[in-house]
């Protein structure tokens, strides 16, 4: 009987891949061997009737290599979004090469969060990725560096390909790495661990020790494990699965497709969370915390209820009415959502019974701080 791992692979439809900096370019620029290798597994997937969207790294490492010397040492991010601008221009001219090689059309897409915000963007934005795997273009995706402010930043390409995956309605996330897959030990020890093969999901995830298990993030890149583990657990809440794989490997899209057990396979959560919660969650970053207490942590966690403002026990940060939130219970994060109220008024009205609340405010239009509906508990932020 086959598993779900294998169940997956064989009936997934839609793709989304992701390829770091740190498997895609060397010293001396694009590893074009890699590249190439990658598009021709893509190729075979595409021909398979899948829908692929690539979200490729490697404009940054590919500009600094473009300018000689100077591009080595440039710094800040200015001097990154100039690199950017050189490099991804050398990353789309490889793609379009390879991908005409094998008879496909690619096509560039560059986001910022803010793309993805905007509700009216997003679905825009999600039309024109279904006309083009209606048409069997490979999308390739990658933050629009030259242009993006620290407060529209996706932070890396990881977080990006988990937002494509609730834009595309993705079947699977595939993240090509250096390492071979989620290492049982800090690769940077003297004894590197062994291969895990299987993570069951958000919790397994959250046992791990992932600040001594990832080590430092790659000197070409952004991420790092930390990054992919946190982007896996975002796409567990969505029922995704995801595939930690080492890129470099030859054929290694065609041996897991083919039944390899090969790289780290993390279960989906096994009730996911509604698209537009997880939208709402991840769309932007936490612009405060609520601090609440443990009567109101277990309502939220444990009986699915609302936040309200008796629960509250302090405020961090200035935010409107609107804004995204972290809920927080002492050291423990619960969750993040968007808030009915103020970080002025929440700091007047916590602790406060709904009647209460009135007085202070001189009205009462929500009685929740933040309604479950609102809510996403264990959010990977």
């Amino acid at each position: 009987m086959m598993g779900t791992r294998e169940k997956t692979l064989a009936s997934a439809h839609t793709l989304v891949v992701k390829v770091g900096s740190a498997v895609l370019t060397t010293s001396d620029g694009l590893h074009l061997s890699v590249m190439y290798s990658l598009v021709e597994q893509i190729a075979r997937l595409v021909r398979q009737g899948r829908r692929v969207c690539l979200v490729s790294s490697g404009a940054v490492a590919a500009g600094r290599t473009a300018l000689p010397e100077r591009g080595r040492s440039v710094e800040g991010l200015s001097g990154r979004q100039a690199l950017a601008a050189i490099g991804q221009g050398c990353l789309m001219r490889e793609y379009e090469h390879a991908f005409a090689a094998q008879g496909l059309l690619c096509a560039q897409v560059l986001l910022t969060r803010d793309d993805l915000r905007s509700r009216p963007r997003f679905l825009n934005a999600r039309n024109t990725f279904m006309n083009l795997l209606d048409w069997g273009v490979v999308p390739i995706v990658n933050e629009n560096d030259t242009v993006a402010v620290q407060e529209l930043k996706f932070g890396d390409n990881d977080q990006l390909a988990s937002l494509l995956l609730n834009l595309v309605e993705g079947e699977l996330y595939i993240n090509l790495t250096s390492a071979d897959g989620v290492l049982a030990a800090n690769p940077e020890s003297a004894k590197p661990g062994e291969v895990i093969p299987y993570l069951d999901s958000i919790e397994h995830i959250a046992d791990l020790d992932i600040e001594s298990l990832c080590g430092a993030k790659t000197s070409v890149g952004t991420g790092g494990m930390r990054s992919k583990l946190m982007a896996a657990r975002r796409a567990a809440q969505l029922g995704v699965p995801t595939l930690i794989l080492p890129g470099r490997r030859a054929d290694i899209l065609d041996r897991a497709f083919a039944g390899e057990r090969v790289g780290t396979w993390i279960a989906p959560a096994t009730q996911a969370v509604s698209r537009r919660k997880y939208w709402m969650a991840y769309q932007s970053e936490p612009q405060g915390s609520v601090f609440v207490d443990e009567g109101a942590a277990v309502a939220l966690e444990e009986k699915g209820g609302s936040l309200l403002p008796g629960g509250v026990i302090g405020v961090e940060g200035v935010f409107e009415p609107g804004a995204l939130v972290r809920v927080v219970c002492g050291e423990h994060a619960v969750g993040v959502g968007l808030t009915n109220y103020s970080s002025e008024e929440l700091d007047r009205i916590k602790g406060l019974k709904r009647v209460e609340v009135a007085a202070a405010l001189g009205n009462a239009h929500y009685p929740e701080v933040i309604h479950r509906d609102n809510l996403l508990i264990n959010a990977a932020v």
